[in-house]
Parts: C-alpha cells; sequence; structure tokens
C-alpha cells in the first residue's frame, strides 16, 4: 500500500467507510484575521488548503505554530446549505485523536507507579476479555497502546457497520446511546487476528480497554482523569467530552459524509450523533489550536516525565504504511524532503482530523475537514507546510 493510500486508509478511520472522488464544493478562502504570521508566510500551506476544497472537500480548518508564531487559516463552507464559511475556531470530532490523551493519562497514571505497561489485562479488567480465543492475561497495557493485541476492530464488524456506520443503519441509529462493553462485546465475538505482540495492527477496540483500565486505576471516569490531567492543566478552552450528547458545541461547522456507496453524489449532513459511540476512542471534541498546544506540551515534556515521554515514543514497524512507526498513542512519520514528525490523525462520520508535531514541539499544524472524504489530499498540506514554507529562523 503507497503512503497516500495508507494515509486515506487511516484518516477515512472507519472500516466500513469509502473514501470517494467528491463533487466540489468551493468557497473563498478565509484566512484569520488575527494571523501573528508575516503577511507572505504560509503561502504553500494556504495553496493546499485551497486545493483540497477544489478538489471537492466541503470546507478545512487548520493553524500552524512555529517559532515565528501562530497562524490560523481556513477554507471553503461549514455549511453546504446556507454558504457560511468554515471558522479558524470550530469545534470538531477529533475522532482517533482522542487515543493520544488516553495513552497520556494512563502513562501519567505508570509515572505514579499506579500500574506497569506489561501487566495483563487481566489484571484491570478480570474476565473482560476473554472467549474465541481472546485471552486478556496475554495481552499487556502496552500492547494496547502500540496496537500489537492482535483484537479485532470493532469497527470491523459487518453487522455493526451497517448499523451504526452507513446507509439508513447510521440515519435510525445516530442517536442510540452505546456503552463501551457492547463494543468490546462485538469485538470478541471475532478470533484475534494473531497472537499478542506479533505485528502492528490499529484496531478501536484497543483504545475503549484502555479507557476502561483507566477508569479501574482511577476509581472514576476516564472523562474526568483527562479533564483534571490535560484539558484543565493545558488550559484548552475549546476541548470536551459530549457523553451521549448529540450536538457539538459553538462555534462548530456542519459534518458530512457520504453514506450510499450505491449512491455516490448523496452528501447526508451526520453533524449530530450521539457521543457514546465513540467513547474512549474517538469522542473527544476539540479545535485545531488546543490540538496544536496538547502536542506541544506533550512533546516539550510538559506531561509526561522523561521516562514516560521515551516509552510513548518508542515504536513498533508499522507494516501497512513503509516509514511509518507506531508508540503508544501516537505515530512517526517523516515528510517527502525527510523532516520526521510525530502525528495521530482521527476520522469519525463527517469529520477527518490530523495533528502533527516535530519532535522538539517547535512546529505543529492541524488541519480538519468537515467531511468523511478528501484524506488524499492531507499529506501534500503537510509536504507544503514542512517542506514548501521557508524555516522561521531563516
Amino acid at each position: 500500500m503507497t503512503t497516500r493510500k495508507r494515509f486515506e486508509a487511516a484518516l477515512a478511520g472507519l472500516a466500513a467507510a469509502t473514501v470517494l472522488a467528491a463533487t466540489a464544493f468551493t468557497a473563498p478562502a478565509q484566512a484569520a484575521p488575527d494571523t501573528a504570521a508575516p503577511p507572505d508566510g504560509h503561502r504553500a500551506t494556504q495553496r493546499a488548503l485551497d486545493a483540497a476544497v477544489a478538489a471537492g472537500v466541503p470546507g478545512v480548518t487548520a493553524q500552524a505554530r512555529d517559532t515565528a508564531g501562530v497562524w490560523s487559516s481556513a477554507s471553503g463552507v461549514g455549511s453546504l446549505r446556507t454558504g457560511a464559511p468554515r471558522r479558524t475556531n470550530d469545534r470538531f470530532r477529533v475522532g482517533s485523536i482522542t487515543n493520544t490523551f488516553v495513552a497520556t493519562v494512563l502513562l501519567q497514571m505508570e509515572a505514579e507507579r499506579r500500574l506497569r505497561l506489561d501487566d495483563p489485562v487481566e489484571r484491570y479488567l478480570p474476565g473482560l476479555v476473554r472467549g474465541n480465543g481472546n485471552d486478556g492475561r496475554r495481552i499487556t497495557v502496552r500492547q494496547l497502546l502500540n496496537h500489537t493485541s492482535g483484537l479485532f476492530d470493532y469497527l470491523a464488524d459487518e453487522e455493526y457497520g451497517r448499523t451504526y456506520l452507513v446507509g439508513e443503519g447510521f440515519l435510525r441509529h445516530r442517536y442510540d446511546t452505546l456503552t463501551p462493553e457492547r463494543r468490546v462485546k462485538v469485538a470478541l465475538s471475532h478470533e484475534p487476528l494473531f497472537g499478542p505482540g506479533a505485528r502492528h495492527w490499529f484496531s478501536h477496540t484497543n483504545d475503549i480497554l484502555a479507557a476502561l483500565i483507566v477508569e479501574r486505576i482511577g476509581g472514576r471516569t476516564y472523562e474526568d482523569e483527562v479533564r483534571d490531567r490535560i484539558i484543565e492543566p493545558l488550559r484548552l478552552r475549546a476541548t470536551s467530552h459530549p457523553g451521549d450528547s448529540v450536538r457539538l458545541p459553538r462555534p462548530s461547522s456542519r459534518g458530512y459524509a457520504r453514506l450510499f456507496p450505491s449512491a455516490p453524489d448523496r452528501i447526508d449532513d451526520v453533524t449530530e450523533m450521539n457521543g457514546s459511540q465513540g467513547w474512549g476512542d474517538g469522542d473527544i471534541i476539540s479545535s485545531v489550536g488546543d490540538l496544536n498546544r496538547f502536542y506541544r506540551a506533550l512533546m516539550r515534556g510538559k506531561l509526561l516525565p522523561p521516562r514516560q515521554l521515551k516509552a510513548m515514543k518508542t515504536t513498533v514497524d508499522n507494516p501497512d504504511f513503509p516509514g511509518s512507526s507506531y508508540g503508544l498513542g501516537i505515530e512517526r512519520f517523516t515528510t517527502s524532503c525527510g523532516t520526521p514528525f510525530w502525528y495521530h490523525d482521527g476520522g469519525t462520520v463527517g469529520w477527518l482530523t490530523l495533528a502533527a508535531t516535530t519532535e522538539d514541539g517547535s512546529h505543529q499544524i492541524t488541519v480538519n475537514y468537515n467531511s468523511s472524504w478528501g484524506a488524499e489530499t492531507v499529506l501534500p498540506i503537510l509536504d507544503a507546510e514542512y517542506c514548501e514554507e521557508p524555516s522561521p529562523s531563516a
């Protein structure tokens, strides 16, 4: 699988979703009036944002942070119905970027000597991971976080996909409240794909279990732990957990998906959906600015002691994505010009997000699309930011 196709598949984030060519919806680019970057800065990145809209993405919002300051921009529309532009301070569903938050909390708990990464899952979730060859006594916490557990991805279950991810199933069940245990049960109805530790393979089931371990160790909700350990200390004012709410906090744009593969020109507004359906593996709501602040603080050692940050950045090869390797809730990749960066992507119905940072925390970019398609245009944005833009120190 090529690099671009792997980015497309990873960002889509939903096993049952199909990334299709989109009808072009264009609107004038909207650059943030309070940009701190020089007027001639980030031109290549802006062109790449506009190109994504020209290729059919309804709207894009992005922010870059480097030693020269903060640059925010948006392109395209936030609403296909009204034509209102996307905004630089939009809130959106971040999808699997939630994983980095959960991994950070677990590593903080390890630093507090409340768990060990190589403890078996069974120690914290006794009896939960059993059946069909699945055995929590053989899977470690570390293997959940670096996705080497072998556990089946519940999103890849065909019945679950038909019911909650695509077509009339999504439209009928988008407001349903789901428990994490129900989604884990879907995964455990399948045999594991391989033995624990054999290889890396991303499974959202791992992340639900990791969030359940946070609750077992902390004795309270995973949402409380994330809020008190990350959101409030970093003053991430746009970041929240939805619980079972179906709406996004304002300001926000509308999210869109192509739910019917047999009708590729049909676009549905999927903004409203029950947040519990992504609990622990994709429920967090945030903004491009907050995600940049989070990853900047993480890479600069503001959230983890050196030993735990080193563990987070200890990677296993990702065989489906040559040149990429996965740590504990974060992934490493190198741009076309040789710039290495850490990132996580997130895809959920109606939204695609990617947050990237250099290892020293000096340069971040986060990009969000209000659509489930267009992932093939994200990599050119990263290349533009990290390869085509002049160095702030030049």
